[in-house]
């Protein structure tokens, strides 16, 4: 091997060594890519997208369970840059790991619309038919019973107080 040769080979080895430094470092150090991920949904507020089980599928997570609430989905995508993320147990209520902060770059909730709608093959949910549709279970009577309850004894305590 001639002198010429052996430059060009260690020029080569040099550059592939230092792209896998940089692409190691830009990954696994400052985590710059985005994560996208599926999270909950309020169907009653938001443009949704829908999820329903398979009734052909035998597979954990996609079979019906014959619960409607169970077998139906209602949920947005995130996409965050990774570096952002906090590390949390997604599961865990105070666990922010898929809000977007205010004004953070490189971080959108994206809900359904037509545009998305035909570019994930899915079905998207409308507020107004939600409402229409769901009927109001006892708990929520409840707690909207006992905020009526709460303003009214406000109220009568303020008049009370009047002279």
């Amino acid at each position: 091997m001639d002198s010429k040769s052996k430059y060009l080979l260690l020029v080569m080895g040099l550059l592939i060594v230092g792209i896998l430094a940089l692409t190691y470092w830009q990954i696994m150090v400052k985590k710059n890519y985005i994560v996208e991920a599926q999270t909950d949904c309020d169907p009653s507020v938001q443009k949704c997208f829908i999820w329903e089980c398979d009734p052909s599928s035998s597979e954990e997570g996609e079979a019906c369970t014959g619960d409607a609430e169970k077998d139906t989905w209602y949920y947005s995508i995130v996409r965050r840059n990774a570096g952002q993320i906090p590390l949390c147990d997604p599961n865990e209520e105070s666990c922010t790991a898929f809000v977007c902060g205010e004004n953070e770059p490189e971080c959108e909730e994206i809900f359904c619309d037509e545009e998305t709608r035909k570019a994930q093959g899915v079905v998207c949910s409308n507020p107004a038919d939600h409402v229409q549709t769901t009927p109001v279970t006892e708990e929520e009577n409840r707690e909207q019973s006992n905020l009526d309850n709460t303003t009214t004894s406000s109220e009568s305590q303020a008049g009370a107080s009047t002279p």
